[in-house]
């Protein structure tokens, strides 16, 4: 396996609003039901950030966290990268808002949107940076709260998304564990497939932009389907090229949580058995930017994934954008 890593996870965080709402609460919103959420999607409940409360506020913990586990403090941090696609608000990044709140004034900070690729791009960048010798440590954050951006009335989006974030520190390598190879891609023809219209310079918050719905998330789920499985393998395969390794050098596959028949047939494609995905979409529901960071959080809390082990991480995202990420732990 090529490349000598140039930076490494030193610690992960994540954190979830305590408020479930599930499938059988859903019954009561719109014309669903439990059976037909489970078996077209995995999902059973998703978490709710309360109201009055911001993405930097989830954000936070899921930071502290991280440090925690790295063994730094908020001070020894030089750079936050924020990746959401659910700012607190339009200006400035939601980045400096988490900065001000967990007292890392050493750091520059800045937000990124590539939707449910965004960590992996985050990791990308981190590496990057870290591997150029700019810093040496560096927060990277997945963190959303899509339930202000869900239409509760859209029975075919409403089920999918909750809230959730996660974070990592990226510190140098220490020549055997760390970040072995990246991939990232996307393809902005198709963002008309998944999008939010609302809020932007293209249609700005007005009474008619409101009556039309527009600042809600809105999704071709079946055209969607079909590219997201294809570009997580695709993505996925690219990565494992770059370090000339193969699925079977796999420990654990952390796929991005938005469907589990994506999630299975991305897993069927790269030949890997049920024991080595690491899912926890049932809970969660998919959480954009923040899947990633959340489920390898839970998988190294939970012993799935323990020092040494390769993990590869693979997203995919409206934009569209897919990234994937070949780590050592």
């Amino acid at each position: 396996m090529k490349h000598i890593p140039k930076s490494m996870i030193a610690g992960t965080g994540s954190a979830t609003p305590e408020k479930v709402l599930t499938n059988f609460d859903l019954e009561k919103m719109v014309d669903t039901s439990d059976q037909w959420i489970r078996e077209r999607t995995g999902i059973e409940r998703r978490h709710i950030l309360e109201d009055g409360k911001a993405n930097s506020d989830l954000a936070l913990i899921a930071a502290k966290r991280a440090l925690k586990n790295a063994g730094l403090s908020p001070d020894s941090v030089e750079c936050i990268i924020f990746a959401t696609l659910s700012p607190d608000m339009a200006f400035p990044s939601t980045a400096t808002a988490l900065q001000a709140k967990l007292k890392a004034f050493n750091a520059s900070a800045f937000d990124i949107s590539a939707a449910c690729s965004g960590f992996l791009y985050a990791m990308t960048l981190a590496d990057s940076l870290i591997g150029n010798g700019l810093y040496k440590n560096v927060l990277i954050i997945g963190s959303e709260i899509l339930s202000r951006y869900t239409d509760w009335e859209d029975r075919s989006t409403c089920v999918l998304f909750g809230d959730a974030s996660g974070a990592a520190v990226l510190v140098p390598s220490d020549g055997k564990r760390g970040v072995i190879s990246t991939y990232m891609k996307s393809d902005g023809r198709l963002s008309y497939l998944l999008n939010s219209p609302g809020g932007g310079v293209l249609h700005p918050a007005s009474h008619e932009s409101v009556d039309q719905r527009l600042h809600y998330i809105k999704m071709e789920g079946n055209k969607v389907f079909k590219h997201a499985v294809r570009t997580m393998v695709d993505a996925a395969f690219h990565c494992l090229d770059l370090a000339e390794a193969s699925s079977e050098d796999i420990d654990l596959l952390v796929p991005h949580q938005a469907n589990k028949r994506i999630i299975d047939a991305v897993t069927e494609r790269l030949n890997l058995p049920q024991e080595k995905v690491f899912i926890n979409l049932h809970e969660y529901g998919n959480t954009s930017a923040a899947t990633i960071p959340l489920a390898l959080d839970e998988a190294i809390q939970q012993g799935k994934l323990s020092t040494g082990q390769l993990c590869l991480m693979v997203a995919f995202g409206g934009g569209f954008t897919w990234a994937s990420s070949l780590v050592r732990i």
